[in-house]
């Protein structure tokens, strides 16, 4: 299936005892540096479980398609992409991409 974009890049990790909190900081400075002046970003937006869990946060971004997001990761795009400092918050993470062309209905964008 041929990527055609908007891609969804999500971050999912379940954080250590106490550094939830934490975690969303470094998510508004760190992460979010991460990807902004790209230009084929086309945002990101983070938050926390409201399920049942308070250890569960995650960092999405949105990108043109799959190509920019191997063109700003690289080889690794498949895998965490974590700055400094973040393994000492973060028991275990995962990142998953997934193609919107087909179901992207967001009013305002």
């Amino acid at each position: 299936m041929a990527n055609t974009g908007p891609l969804l890049r999500i971050f999912e990790v379940r954080v250590k005892p106490g550094c939830a909190s934490t975690l969303l900081e470094n998510f508004a400075t760190t992460s979010a540096g991460v990807v902004k002046d790209n230009p084929e970003n086309r945002g990101y937006f983070f938050g926390e479980c409201v399920q049942g869990s308070d250890d569960t946060v995650m960092f999405v971004s949105v990108w043109s398609g799959l190509d920019a997001v191997k063109a700003h990761f690289g080889d690794d795009w498949e895998s965490s992409y974590m700055p400094p400092g973040y393994e000492d918050l973060i028991d275990e993470c995962s990142v998953r991409h997934f193609d919107m062309a087909s179901g992207w209905h967001v009013k305002g964008l």
